[in-house]
């Protein structure tokens, strides 16, 4: 029953983005059939998305022959799509990017072609050397990876520290919420028209959902007590909520309701706010000099906390094969590669080693022109990866793993209605408490199908 919700869920969500879909070039199924020679990939509008684009067709088409159709999508529109074709089994895409949360649900309803295999007859790719963490979220129920993970992620709290020097103010490297929330307030306006934090306002479970839910998880409440008790009311998740709403209505960026990942990132490289709390590999574009304004001269610190030793949340970006391709030697190829040692050193020597799809191999922070590139963010980022426990990410028990998502199909839906009235809440067209107690309602009835 549930796998039907999740495909009924994702045919309605995809419905309204299908004409930007068929628009953006993705042209059904791959040309070559079951030759091999012409693969289709979706993917995600992020940074390291954007560089592999730039370098599959000198370096991996030219080696391999085979052409790789990219097909691009926010992250909203992108996670409606990759889950409508992968469950109705469409098969319009031979590799598409997932998350952590999608994999074992996914696994478990057999869409998805296990990767271990490939994996492990690839010597040069290494499987021993992917980060633990990354292994774990992105395996299936009997152990084998079903995805490759491009780039992993926990989440930090990055400054200008220009600004900061200027004010006199020192950022801790372990800071509270309440602590950032004072450091807003006073650099808002330390440059003209610059706000005091950039914190994602965006609907979506996955925009919005993320920073939000950590918050959540550190000020001591929980989507769902561990026996599928609705919390999305309860005191705690309304005061991290509230927390949430007012720091971004009173510091926070402009146009922040239609503010996510990519907003928040430009909001920071091009001086329009002193602070921004979010993924921790938003760092390798911060300090790209080609696209940020603070590149050298950016800060980082830890995720904010305040009843939780950390909050930071625990995310991977990557590729995963769905069992309808026809094309799954040379889909796996071009997974093997985008994942490997090899393609890491290529954007490190191509495009500068601070834009290394970082976050997933033990071996990449041992690499010294690497370490010198991430030196002021690299030992925080790993440590934050290593140190998020999404079995146990706040102060009670949870039913699910995940750190800033309930890994159930129903969640996709579920969190995305929620986000989008806090969204409506900060854009001052709801209070938190409807927003919340509305939400409370939709978390019960899902709550019915587990308890």
């Amino acid at each position: 029953m549930r796998t039907k919700r999740m495909i009924r869920v994702a045919a309605a969500a995809a419905a309204a983005g299908s004409l930007l879909v068929a628009c953006s070039g993705a042209g059904g199924s791959s040309s070559s059939g079951g030759g091999g020679k012409s693969i289709n990939v979706l993917m995600v509008g992020n940074p390291q998305m954007e560089d592999i684009q730039k370098l599959t067709k000198s370096t991996f088409t030219k080696d391999t022959g085979i052409k790789v159709k990219f097909t691009v999508l926010p992250e909203n529109e992108l996670r409606d799509k990759v889950t409508q074709d992968v469950a109705t089994q469409a098969g319009q895409y031979d590799v598409a990017t997932v998350g952590a949360y999608e994999i074992p649900i996914w696994q478990k309803n057999g869409w998805l072609h296990e990767l271990s295999s490939y994996a492990d007859k690839d010597t040069s790719f290494d499987k021993a050397d992917l980060l633990k963490p990354m292994v774990t979220s992105l395996s299936g129920s009997d152990g084998k990876l079903y995805a490759l993970p491009f780039y992993g992620e926990s989440s930090m709290l990055m400054y200008n520290k220009d600004v900061m020097k200027a004010k006199g103010i020192t950022v801790p490297e372990h800071p509270t919420w309440q602590q950032i929330a004072d450091i807003a307030a006073k650099v808002d306006g330390a440059e003209p028209g610059m706000k005091g934090i950039c914190l994602r306002g965006l609907a979506g479970w996955g925009e919005l959902g993320a920073p939000l839910t950590t918050m959540v998880n550190t000020f001591g409440g929980t989507w769902f007590t561990k026996d599928w008790k609705a919390q999305v009311n309860s005191p705690a998740f309304k005061k991290a909520t509230n927390f949430y709403v007012n720091l971004v209505k009173q510091h926070g960026e402009a146009g922040a309701p239609q503010a996510g990942f990519t907003e928040c990132l430009n909001a920071l490289s091009q001086k329009k706010v002193a602070m921004w709390y979010d993924a921790t590999s938003a760092a390798g574009s911060l300090e790209d000099p080609a696209s940020s304004k603070i590149a050298g001269h950016v800060g980082y610190a830890y995720a904010p906390t305040v009843e939780t030793k950390s909050s930071g949340w625990l995310w991977a970006w990557a590729w995963a094969m769905p069992k309808t391709t026809k094309n799954a030697d040379a889909a796996s190829k071009f997974m093997l590669w985008a994942s490997s040692k090899k393609y890491e050193n290529l954007v490190g020597e191509k495009l500068g080693w601070a834009r290394v799809p970082a976050g997933k191999r033990a071996s990449t922070y041992e690499i010294p022109q690497y370490q010198k590139a991430a030196a002021s963010f690299g030992d925080i980022t790993l440590k934050s990866i290593e140190g998020a426990d999404p079995a146990n990410p706040g102060v009670q028990p949870r039913p699910t793993v995940g750190v800033q998502y309930v890994a159930i199909p129903e969640f996709q839906d579920l969190g995305t209605k929620v986000t989008q009235e806090i969204s409506a809440a900060i854009a001052g067209k709801t209070s938190v408490d409807k927003a919340l107690d509305d939400g409370q309602k939709l978390a019960e009835d899902v709550a019915k199908n587990y308890q």
